[in-house]
């Protein structure tokens, strides 16, 4: 397993859909994953640091999981399955495996800090590596994430 952190969330035109971007912590692959509305705000919310008036679907599960002292100790995304990839949360101190939408599985990590991992084959399937010369691509799509509002993602 590979660690990965976000990048960030943004919306795919001219189909409008969101994907969250992950790169390796440790090499140079990026990892699209192509996310729904509702998650890619999730996901936006916590990195922006906007806290909603109640709580979200995520904000809940990791309240439920503190209650029952139950943390996740990590996300993997295990397998890529037909254009389809598949997550397990890790819990607890026994590792307990519980399969989640990667998109779901990120926006409860980052909202308890865990750590999110791949697997080295769905890497190397739908990874991509960015060249040198697309770098100021990567730059402007970090100025993208500044400026974009979780509300960009809604409906």
């Amino acid at each position: 397993m590979r660690e990965l952190s976000v990048v960030g969330v943004r919306v795919e035109l001219p189909s409008n859909q969101p994907i969250v971007l992950l790169r390796e912590v440790e090499g140079d692959r990026y990892l699209p994953i192509w996310i729904g509305a509702v998650e890619a705000t999730a996901i936006a919310y916590e990195q922006q640091g906007v806290k909603p008036a109640r709580p979200l679907t995520h904000d809940l599960l990791r309240d439920v999981l503190a209650a029952l002292q139950a943390p996740l100790r990590a996300v993997e995304i295990t397998e890529l399955k037909e254009n389809v990839f598949y997550a397990d949360l890790l819990i607890g101190d026994d590792g307990v495996r519980v399969s989640a939408r990667p998109s779901d599985s990120i926006a409860l990590a980052l909202r308890v800090g865990a750590p999110i991992r791949c697997a080295e084959q769905v890497l190397s399937e739908a990874g991509i590596v960015i060249p040198d010369e697309q770098e100021d691509e990567v730059e402007k799509f970090r100025e993208f994430l500044e400026q974009v509002r979780p509300e960009d993602f809604a409906g």
